[in-house]
């Protein structure tokens, strides 16, 4: 046979606050702060909080020091390139002058040579 009684919204809404006020009760029950060893772990998670903040902060200084130190060699390092490329700038520069006064001593050194055959010619003659 069928159920006589099927539960309407109201029986169902008190069954739902009956089973929220057990659940409630429940809870209040097993409330941690009424635990005797709630302190000692609330003590732990914040002196393991304040290390963990410690050793970020000091991760943190650890990267900034790093950081400072890898810009300081680069600069080194492209101050030292730069004064590398002024070097070589500035060996060119002579090699070129040099060549130069080469060329200018040559051709002088050939035109004195052209003036003695000149010479020696018209001597003979």
């Amino acid at each position: 046979m069928r159920n006589s009684h099927e539960p309407n919204f109201a029986d169902r809404q008190n069954a739902s606050n009956k089973a929220k006020q057990a659940l409630l009760k429940k809870a209040r029950a097993k409330d941690p702060t009424k635990d005797p060893k709630f302190a000692e772990r609330q003590e732990a998670r914040r002196l393991a909080a304040i290390a963990r903040e410690a050793h970020l902060a000091e991760r943190k200084a650890e990267r900034q020091a790093e950081k400072e130190r890898k810009a300081k060699e680069k600069a080194e390092a492209e101050a030292a390139q730069i004064a590398a490329e002024q070097a070589e700038k500035e060996r060119l520069e002579a090699e070129a002058i040099a060549a130069e006064e080469a060329k200018i001593a040559l051709a002088a050194a050939q035109k004195a040579e052209r003036d003695r055959r000149y010479a020696a010619r018209k001597a003979r003659r």
